[in-house]
């Protein structure tokens, strides 16, 4: 008997082994950023300071209520929400994008769009043949280089599977910044004062 074939949002397929889908949730390799739980402890410490300091101006000075004590949460909530970090996760064949609000993923290979948003490209925006989309903070990439890794293989491989990337100088311009900031990790980690040129200041 053949394997049972499962959809997944997108119109993403695997069957039962996981093989050749590109679905999250079925391989055991997946990678994650290693930032994202240090960056929710200071989220979820800003947003606690926050509050208790509001807290506590209001007991102080007399004013303490439900109805402001409500009001302060509310704000914190929305401090949190902003502060909150993207959590990305990318394994063969695709990257997920969970926020504090919902789930993004796409086929990493079968990209259609590669292109850099914000000033000087902090944003990553991809989207693939089936309609799936994400974005994220490239600083992501270049504190991740496996991540970074799993995402450039994907993506050569879409051309040869017949789907056209667009600005794929997009993601070539985003490798040279990974360069450069391992570059400088390295030198600093040995010591050195100075700093490798960035080719882009000549």
């Amino acid at each position: 008997m053949g394997h049972r074939t499962h959809r997944y949002r997108n119109g993403h397929e695997a069957d039962r082994s996981g093989r050749g889908s590109g679905a999250p949730g079925l391989r055991q390799n997946r990678l994650v950023d290693r930032r994202w739980a240090p960056d929710l402890r200071t989220a979820l410490l800003a947003t606690g300071s926050f509050l208790g300091l509001l807290l506590l101006t209001d007991a102080a000075a007399g004013t303490f209520t439900a109805q402001r004590a409500g009001l302060w949460s509310g704000l914190a909530l929305l401090l949190f929400h902003t502060l909150m970090p993207d959590r990305v996760a990318a394994d063969e064949g695709w990257l997920a994008v969970r926020t504090l609000l919902a789930t993004h993923r796409v086929r990493t290979d079968r990209l259609v769009e590669v292109r850099a948003t914000g000033h000087a490209g902090q944003r990553l925006v991809l989207r693939d043949a089936f309609g799936g989309r994400v974005e994220f903070d490239t600083q992501v990439l270049v504190d991740n280089p496996d991540l970074w890794h799993r995402l450039d293989t994907d993506a050569r491989t879409s051309p040869a599977a017949g789907h056209t990337v667009s600005c794929r100088a997009s993601l070539s311009a985003l490798a040279q910044r990974i360069d450069r900031e391992t570059a400088r990790a390295v030198f600093h980690v040995s010591g050195l004062t100075e700093e490798p040129k960035d080719p882009c200041d000549s």
